[in-house]
């Protein structure tokens, strides 16, 4: 065996060591297998996994966010079908559907194209990556970020903000962003923001464009949705949907009334999510 050959056979014995110790490469995605999926990362690589049990709300479940459905569903549409349509943040109290909501469009538009990616804030990052890998399919992408905030410096703020408009190359035609959050402009507001006239020894040399930055990736989502505490009777209103939903029957519905009220109470919330929870514990007790 010549030098040459020699090398080479170690060459090629070292490059399959290599191989071993690389992360394994992830199979394209099958899109026949799910209409929703999330952003994973494995060995530092990332990858779409399907979600196969999707959440099975529909937009009729949502009871009392009337104006904001409306929103939600009419700028999906006008995505779904080609139109223009915008980039889409939800904030307001918790509970009050706006998580919900997102699910309940995929399963209205899932048969005219409509696919949803969830992509936690850890993985923003990698929006360039997802919206490279889906930007050549025929359906319709949503991503979505749910129950998002960024705490100063952290480095999903930025990469968000260059997917939503700052990036040189335009966001594909087939993504659009949805996010959910419990804060208007996604970083914490301090009472400093508004001392503009007030410095100390160190403070910000110009405090108004620290409050600009504050407020600029908010203002890249073309369509702002806010959510609202719910009042009492219409807290009691979607208590009686999800009980007539899990089978109960108009007696066993307004016998409920006084625990949903001191449900409710116990948590500090009148909210969609904490009428769901009563009626799931309360029509589970009454089956028993």
């Amino acid at each position: 065996m010549t030098q040459l050959d020699q090398f080479l056979a170690r060459a090629e014995s070292l490059l399959e060591r290599l191989e071993g110790l690389l992360p394994p490469s992830h199979p394209e995605p099958d899109w026949t297998a799910a209409t929703a999926w999330r952003w994973r990362k494995k060995g530092g690589r990332g990858y779409l996994q399907p979600v196969l049990h999707v959440s099975a709300i529909r937009l009729d479940d949502l009871q009392h966010i009337g104006p904001q459905k409306g929103q939600i569903e009419q700028n999906t549409r006008q995505f779904v079908e080609g139109k223009p349509a915008n980039n889409v943040l939800l904030t307001g109290a918790r509970g009050t559907g706006k998580s919900s909501l997102i699910k309940a469009c995929l399963n209205q538009f899932s048969a005219q194209g409509l696919r949803l990616i969830e992509v936690d804030k850890t993985d923003l990052a990698d929006l360039a990556d997802i919206v490279d890998l889906v930007a050549g399919r025929p359906e319709r992408f949503v991503i979505f970020c749910d129950d998002l905030s960024f705490e100063e410096g952290e480095g999903g703020y930025k990469a968000l903000k260059v997917a939503l408009d700052g990036s040189i190359s335009a966001q594909s035609d087939n993504v659009q962003i949805y996010a959910t959050s419990n804060r208007r402009h996604l970083l914490p507001e301090r009472m400093s923001d508004n001392a503009g006239y007030t410095h100390g020894d160190d403070g910000d040399l110009h405090p108004g464009e620290t409050v600009e930055e504050k407020i600029s990736l908010s203002e890249r989502f073309g369509l702002w949705v806010s959510f609202y505490s719910f009042k009492q009777d219409d807290y009691l209103d979607i208590v009686t949907h999800w009980l007539s939903h899990f089978g109960c029957n108009a007696a066993q519905i307004e016998a409920a009334r006084p625990d949903a009220l001191r449900w409710a109470l116990q948590r500090g919330s009148r909210s969609g999510r904490v009428a769901w929870q009563f009626a799931r514990d309360y029509a589970g007790r009454s089956q028993a």
